[in-house]
């Protein structure tokens, strides 16, 4: 029988554990009856995540002048579905274990994704796109299908079909695995923006570059993706220094 996305990442699933944490709290974030209590509280009985998420909040990627020391109060001053979305960065970076050093570098691969992730949310602020956050995790899981190829021993393999049924098996939002199909070919997406955001974004930041995801080479930048954003290339170097600062607040703290 012939291996498909799905079944790779059926696989993988015996192996990687879907981001439950995660899928709760978006049950209660669309939940009209809930509060913030009944989402601290889901937070709050994992502690080592509850200590990871406010060493990143209380870190210099925010800059928040004065201690926050609950998740009651994180959720007040960045909002639910930020820190939700935090939640899901720390679950996913920390789901991937065993894969050998000779076939990727963890951090390298994360710092890659971390930037193209911080790289998306600023272009998508730049450009005037509201809940610029969302964009933060549409960057963060593009390449994650090439882990699923990795730890299975898997060569040859697209990761971005892949990467598109690895976040469809743990019922993700459907426009992560619609990104994570497409951020090589908006093309094929009809340009869709959060496409286009991320292609560019990745781009970017492969050129500089700020780790890799296995592939050292820089893809190829579609000019049609970048028309889209409505960007002058002026904002790029100060935009990739914003990066560079923030990067290294964020990995410090999530890596």
């Amino acid at each position: 029988m012939a291996l498909t996305p799905q079944s790779l990442v059926n696989k993988s699933l015996e192996l990687v554990s879907p981001p439950s944490t995660y899928a709760r709290l978006d049950e209660l974030i669309h939940d009209p009856d809930s509060a913030i209590d009944d989402i601290s509280k889901v937070i709050n009985t994992d502690p080592a995540l509850t200590t990871r998420l406010l060493k990143i909040v209380n870190s210099p990627f925010y800059g928040f002048p004065s201690q926050i020391n609950t998740i009651s109060r994180a959720i007040t001053v960045i909002g639910t579905r930020e820190l939700t979305n935090l939640v899901l960065a720390t679950s996913v970076v920390n789901a991937f274990t065993g894969i050998p050093k000779t076939l990727i570098e963890m951090n390298t691969f994360w710092r890659h994704s971390l930037a193209c992730a911080i790289c998306a949310k600023l272009l998508a602020e730049a450009a005037g796109h509201k809940q610029s956050e969302q964009y933060l995790i549409a960057g963060l899981l593009h390449n994650i299908g090439s882990l699923v190829l990795y730890q299975q021993r898997v060569l040859g393999f697209d990761h971005t079909e892949a990467g598109e049924a690895l976040i469809q098996a743990w019922r993700l939002p459907e426009s992560l695995g619609f990104v994570a199909r497409h951020h090589h070919t908006p093309v094929a997406s009809g340009y869709a923006p959060e496409v286009c955001i991320v292609h560019v974004a990745d781009v970017m930041v492969s050129s500089v570059p700020f780790g890799h995801s296995g592939d050292q080479h820089v893809p190829p930048l579609d000019p049609v993706a970048w028309e889209r954003l409505g960007l002058q290339p002026e904002i790029i170097p100060a935009l990739l220094r914003k990066v560079a600062i923030q990067l290294d607040h964020l990995a410090a703290n999530l890596l």
